[in-house]
């Protein structure tokens, strides 16, 4: 199942710190992961990326795979510089309060599935 950004945002209860004009970008799934080589080697075009890291190589790394945006869970307020880094890029930035077990969870119950490499 697809969704986009804004179904997404709503239905998790979402903060958007950047990217309130890419909302309408459709979503193919989800990926966890707190390592970049990891989301370099297995993250996928419109996937969402999930991760408690907050410094700006997260929004290069997610550019530069063309993923549907970052968001951040069990993290404080994210520094301006990387803010102004996902605003330059066009990376949405979004940010969970809960857990990350409690955001995949309701995540997988709304219909998103796991991203995969073809």
């Amino acid at each position: 199942m697809t969704m986009n950004l804004k179904q997404i945002v709503e239905s998790l209860g979402l903060r958007v710190l950047v990217g309130g004009d890419l909302l309408d970008r459709m979503v193919s799934g989800g990926y966890v992961s707190d390592m970049l080589s990891d989301v370099l080697a297995n993250g996928t075009v419109d996937c969402l990326w999930i991760t408690r890291q907050s410094h700006q190589n997260v929004i290069a790394v997610a550019s530069l795979l063309g993923l549907a945006g970052v968001i951040l869970v069990n993290c404080p307020e994210p520094a301006p510089a990387l803010v102004e880094k996902a605003k330059e890029e066009g990376v949405a930035l979004l940010m969970y309060e809960g857990t990350t077990f409690e955001l995949v969870g309701t995540m997988y119950e709304e219909g998103l599935r796991g991203c995969k490499r073809a």
